[in-house]
């Protein structure tokens, strides 16, 4: 397969060769582990920096590993014998994953970077030559219709990405397929879409190498390759969501005005769900002059959907316009373009009345309720991933507060969650604190203040007592009517529990 300046693939119809390849890179520990052993902490660190001389430094011997490196991760020529000795280099030869060059050496046609899997599978990512997050070629000047490897945004998503076993999950713009990897190991059926066909390949290159079952792979935008009566357990799309002034580059431009491909994808996404499914996609979205960006991002959520979006980080219109021009090499050309598609950038938003750019996580489930919620909030502050299963109890959560009044909270038990800490804010040596505030160490990590109620009614919860009977006993404590307490009460408790401090004990 040969697109305009970018190289031939390998072939992605021998499985037999893919599965020898595979066994000859375990065999070397050409694995994630394995790299950071012989690398160190230093060198790894400056590969996904693009930095290759502190790995070449440590890769000048002839183990089988240093040659794998070589070859794969630094795209350096390797003389034929030493690769022979490590990989079935006819083989390999023959099905493209190497070329000849010069005399009697070798090259490799894909950069193939070793991936941990979640369960500690050894998985082998796929990708154009300088692609790969730690390819030699680094950013650069990228062609269109060039497939890159893993990045920040993909290992986002797949670590967000709800886990459970399923019949069917959809992969939107595949890329070098790693959320399709990812879905191959609890779907029973994975579809993978993209509009470069090229990608397509890759992807079924990038299974291949790691032992996955195939996915089935389909041509087209977003959800065109999809039949209407098709529906899935499990969306997830880390798409090319960049807002761009034009699509000059397949893997991040959209091809749409300002936000529209994302909203487009979100609100196509809900017809899309079986009942209890999950869409779950990386996005950027306008802050448009006038308008609310909490209300925009409402309107694209589909009807039938339950809807967590987060946004993560916000960037001016400039910064926003430096990253992507720098992403795409675009500062080390001619500074008189340069500053033209600076211009075109800042032309763009300006007459879009756009004055930042947000990015963050979009989560849908599909609900048979008749009164959907939709949480839209600002969360910058570190997290812990991986947060699927977070993410999922956020929704089984909303199920559990919807279902139940006031009434039926207060008979409820309820368990304080996992690595919750209490901290007391307040002047040295003052005799009752500020305020109180609870911090989680798992998941999103939140902090939230509580009164010295909704300290001690959580301080107490282990799922003995319903939480009407604690109520009571603190209101006779403080010296409080114990009716009063209880009516005031069930908002804290419902907000202790949406945001995971408290769990019902069912």
């Amino acid at each position: 397969m040969t697109d305009s300046g970018l190289a031939p693939l390998p072939a992605s119809d021998r499985p037999d060769i893919a599965a020898r390849l595979r066994d000859a890179l375990l065999a070397a520990s050409f694995t994630a582990d394995g790299l950071l052993d012989l690398l160190g902490a230093a060198a790894y660190a400056a590969l996904a920096r693009s930095e290759t001389v502190p790995a070449l430094r440590v890769t000048r011997g002839d183990s089988p590993l240093e040659t794998l490196v070589r070859l794969f991760l630094l795209q350096q020529p390797v003389p034929h014998a030493r690769v022979a000795a490590v990989l079935p280099v006819e083989e390999a030869l023959e099905a493209g994953w190497l070329t000849r060059v010069g005399g009697d050496e070798v090259a490799a046609t894909v950069d193939v970077r070793p991936y941990g899997g979640p369960g500690g599978e050894d998985w082998f990512i796929v990708s154009d030559l300088g692609c790969a997050v730690g390819g030699a070629g680094g950013i650069g000047q990228r062609a269109e219709g060039v497939v890159l490897g893993v990045g920040g945004a993909s290992t986002t998503l797949a670590g967000i990405t709800v886990r459970t076993p399923v019949a069917a999950a959809l992969d939107l713009g595949t890329g070098s397929g790693i959320q399709a990897l990812h879905a191959a190991q609890h779907a029973t059926r994975v579809t993978a879409t993209d509009l470069n066909p090229r990608a397509l390949h890759i992807t079924a290159l990038t299974l291949a190498l790691s032992g996955a079952p195939a996915a089935d792979l389909r041509e087209g935008s977003l959800f065109e390759p999809v039949r209407n009566d098709e529906t899935f357990d499990l969306i997830v799309s880390n798409p090319p969501f960049v807002i761009s002034p034009r699509a000059r580059l397949t893997y991040r431009d959209g091809g749409m005005g300002g936000d529209d491909l994302c909203r487009s994808l979100v609100q196509q996404a809900g017809e899309r769900l079986n009942e209890g499914g999950f869409a779950q996609f990386l996005a950027n979205w306008q802050h448009v002059a006038g308008e609310d960006w909490q209300d925009r991002l409402r309107s694209w959520v589909p009807r039938g959907c339950d809807a967590w979006i987060v946004q993560r980080e916000v960037q001016d219109i400039t910064q926003y316009a430096e990253l992507w021009l720098r992403d795409s090499g675009d500062h080390r050309g001619d500074p008189a373009e340069y500053q033209a598609r600076y211009d075109a950038w800042l032309d763009e938003f300006e007459a879009r009345k756009v004055k930042a750019v947000g990015f963050g996580w979009i989560t849908l489930r599909r609900t048979g309720s008749a009164e959907p919620v939709v949480t839209v909030e600002e969360w910058p502050h570190p997290v812990e991933q991986p947060l699927g299963e977070a993410i999922r109890a956020h929704f089984d959560r909303l199920d559990y507060l919807r279902t139940h009044d006031d009434a039926a909270l207060l008979d409820s038990h309820f368990k304080l969650a996992a690595e919750v800490v209490q901290e007391q804010v307040g002047l040295p040596g003052a005799e009752d604190p500020e305020h109180v505030v609870l911090r989680q160490h798992r998941g999103m990590r939140r902090a939230t203040k509580v009164d010295t109620v909704g300290a001690g009614f959580a301080g107490v919860c282990d799922g003995t007592l319903s939480a009407g009977r604690i109520l009571d006993a603190i209101a006779q404590l403080v010296g409080e009517d114990p009716v009063l307490l209880r009516d005031r009460t069930p908002a804290q408790i419902r907000l202790l529990v949406e945001q995971g401090f408290l769990e019902p004990v069912r």
